[in-house]
């Protein structure tokens, strides 16, 4: 149906076709240099980036704002005023591409890899040391999920680890064992807290960020996956950003992603 309207759309006079994403808004003029670089994406990164940004700001007298979470609660700021998106994955990032006219696939530049990791609750009272583990064990699984309307670095990332010895038989095991498939990752660490959740298959910065509240657990090497930390400078953005930018890649600020998983 969609590319029936979208083939109307290009016969009829007046008929305006829909917009690239269910979240651009045409009407938004996108104005960003206001003296402030606004800084838009997912949760996750936004801690070790709040903490550069930080650092960066003290060095430069430049305000960051990092404003992070689900994109549908920021993204008509975003289309206004950022400066810079950061993605949490190259799928997360291409889908930022179609509803944000001011940022192109040139203009991708991956930062940082984080690997794929089991938090499980503190202390660990299951004893689960990977993989191997939740497949032989009687567990609860949190994974994330975008469930098809969800721009998430976590989907599939479950079936990519669960698969990735060639063996249907795990990921049938695994997946008997989910007991939430959470949109986004702040999502899935509120599920992690209920007490039928043992272990939540996710990224390293997560139970790194948290270690009260959650405990890491290395996956297998053979079945861990990486996915990167990625930004894309908006066009027209405050001049400032180019510095702000420059320090992201700096040996100080590489030191403090690395506090959180993130490595280069």
């Amino acid at each position: 149906m969609k590319y029936k309207y979208l083939i109307l759309s290009m016969l009829l006079p007046g008929f305006t076709a829909f917009s690239a994403s269910p979240l651009t808004d045409p009407s938004i003029q996108h104005q960003p240099q206001d003296g402030v670089i606004k800084v838009y994406g997912p949760g996750g990164p936004h801690s070790a980036l709040q903490k550069a940004a930080s650092a960066w700001s003290k060095q430069s007298g430049v305000n960051v704002a990092i404003i992070y979470g689900p994109e549908s609660k920021w993204s008509k700021e975003a289309q206004h005023d950022a400066d810079l998106i950061f993605g949490s994955s190259q799928q997360s990032m291409t889908a930022f591409l179609e509803t944000y006219a001011f940022i192109q696939s040139k203009d991708v530049q991956p930062l940082y890899l984080q690997r794929s990791v089991i938090a499980v609750k503190p202390g660990n009272p299951k004893d689960i040391r990977g993989i191997n583990d939740l497949l032989n064990k009687d567990v609860g699984i949190v994974v994330t999920e975008g469930a098809g309307v969800y721009n998430t670095s976590g989907t599939g990332v479950w079936e990519d680890i669960a698969g990735r010895t060639g063996q249907l038989a795990d990921i049938k095991n695994i997946r008997s064992k989910i007991i939430a498939f959470e949109k986004g990752s702040g999502a899935a660490f509120k599920a992690f807290q209920q007490p039928q959740a043992d272990a939540w298959i996710t990224w390293s910065d997560w139970p790194l960020a948290h270690p009260d509240q959650a405990t890491l657990v290395e996956i297998e090497p053979e079945r861990r996956i990486y996915r990167d930390m990625n930004i894309a400078v908006a066009k027209n953005a405050d001049p400032q950003i180019q510095d702000f930018v420059r320090y992201l890649s700096s040996p100080e600020a590489s030191k403090i992603f690395a506090h959180e998983g993130w490595m280069q």
